[in-house]
Order: C-alpha cells, then structure tokens, then sequence
C-alpha cells in the first residue's frame, strides 16, 4: 500500500462539475482530502459537431459528483462561482476555509475554452464551429485561464505564507502551450500564460514547501469526442486510444501526494 498522505488535507478544485476537474475530486476524495469543488453552469451550444451529452454536462451542477463522494466516505462540498470575476478567488478561499479549514491543494482545471483562428475558417478539422479572434475572445479566455489562476495562486500562497504553513500543492491543466495551437489560438496563448504564472510559483514558493506543477493530459473524453476526433487520434501513431478523466486525475493525485513531493516546476506531459 502507497500512503498518499492526504488523509485531512483540503483541495480546492475548480471546474469540478464533470470531466478532470470532477474526477481529480474524486480521486483525492477516495485518499482522505476534503474537497471544495467550483463549477459554472454553462449555456448549450446547441452544436452537432458534439455529441448530445456534452451539453448536458456543462450546464449542470456538481451536485452529484458531491453525493457520489459523499456515499462512498468521503468529504465534499460545492459552490458555482464565476472565475471571470477578480473577485471570486478569494471569496473561493474564504468558503473553503470555513468549510474544512485551510486550502493546501489548488487544481487549477477549469478552462473558459472556445474555438478562435485568425483565419476566415468556419469549421475546424473536426466540423466544430470557429470564430476570428477578438476582443471578446480574447478576455473571455484570458480571464478564467490565465487572471483567474494567478489570482488564485496569490491567494494560497498569501495565506500559506500568513499561518506559517509548510506544505502545499499548486495544480494546473494545460494544452497547447507556447508552441502554438491553430483553431484554438486564445486556448493555446492563455495555458502558455498559466504555465508560465506556475512555473513561477515553483521558483518562488518552494523555499515554503509548496510545489507547483502542470499537467498536460493527452486527448481526453471529457464529453466532446466526436467520431472525426477518434479516427484523428486513432491514426495519430502516438496515441493509443483517448484517454478517460480518471487517467488524468491519477497524475493529479500523484502530484498532490506525499510521493510527488519532489516533483516541481514541471510539465508533465500524458500520452
């Protein structure tokens, strides 16, 4: 048996209504964490390019992934919160707080994600529907993937440092990166922008115990796959197969444990 060592620490998780963000609840759930999970309900895309299914997760709460974790023994409770708002992150901390007492483990997971091009595309190659980049792109993505994140790890190092702690966990979910991702470029501009904020982290925030990594999962069923996704992934000659949230959320419980304590300042890229 591994002990993780997360028996009475509290995890703050956002995105956690359903796909990574519900499963790494679980997971750290099942290994003795009290989680506090954030979720906004999403409206339908209304958009055959994905299955039926995906709108029906993003618009709901995280209500059942809280009583699933709860039947099975463990400790959870949630709030929707908009991560637009500057003023969420530490209305998100003082909740938590008050709920199971201080955050040691932030997963940054949710993503105000969208399809944006600088080209007169329509379509991607997957028939999802694309937009030009603009203004409202633009502060759509950045606020929840890059402002949303900074502030959330200024807020757990703030109060990490204030109570003298010396244990902490900084999780983040990225995809693209600074190398570009054509059809997703605001996507793939605000993780390159959250890599960065976490790497800094790791520098800055390891002489106080805390270690800050990214993961980078590989193409993962969060609800979105359509038939064009899984003959691109089968044909890739990389990927095996698409990978479920529970492949993911093992790294994210790996990272958060005692056995990823000397893990820091990495990318960690899944196939």
């Amino acid at each position: 048996m591994i002990d993780s060592r997360l028996t009475g620490k509290v995890a703050l998780i956002t995105g956690a209504n359903h796909g990574i963000g519900a499963a790494a609840a679980t997971a750290l759930a099942a290994e003795g964490a009290a989680v506090f999970l954030t979720y906004k309900r999403l409206a339908p895309l209304n958009e055959p390019a994905y299955p039926e299914t995906y709108d029906r997760v993003r618009a709901g709460s995280a209500d059942d992934v809280v009583r699933r974790i709860r039947e099975a023994g463990g400790t959870a409770q949630a709030v929707e919160a908009d991560l637009a708002d500057p003023e969420t992150p530490k209305a998100l901390f003082d909740q938590a707080e008050k709920a199971f007492g201080p955050v040691e483990i932030l997963v940054n997971n949710a993503s105000g994600w969208l399809s944006d091009t600088f080209t007169p595309s329509e379509r991607d190659g997957f028939g999802r529907p694309l937009r030009m980049v603009d203004a409202e792109t633009y502060d759509r993505q950045f606020a929840v993937d890059v402002r949303a994140p900074a502030l959330l790890i200024a807020e757990f190092a703030r109060r990490h440092l204030a109570r003298g702690a010396s244990w902490g966990r900084i999780i983040g979910l990225t995809s693209g990166g600074p190398d570009g991702f054509p059809t997703e470029v605001s996507y793939g501009a605000a993780k390159a922008a959250q890599e960065n904020y976490t790497m800094s982290a790791a520098h800055e925030l390891g002489r106080y115990g805390i270690t800050a990594n990214m993961v980078y999962p590989p193409v993962t069923d969060t609800g979105w796959i359509n038939e064009e996704v899984e003959k691109a992934v089968a044909g890739s000659g990389v990927l095996r197969e698409i990978a479920q949230p529970e492949d993911v959320a093992e790294v994210i419980t790996f990272l958060a444990s005692h056995q990823g304590r000397r893990v820091t300042g990495q990318l960690l890229r899944m196939y």
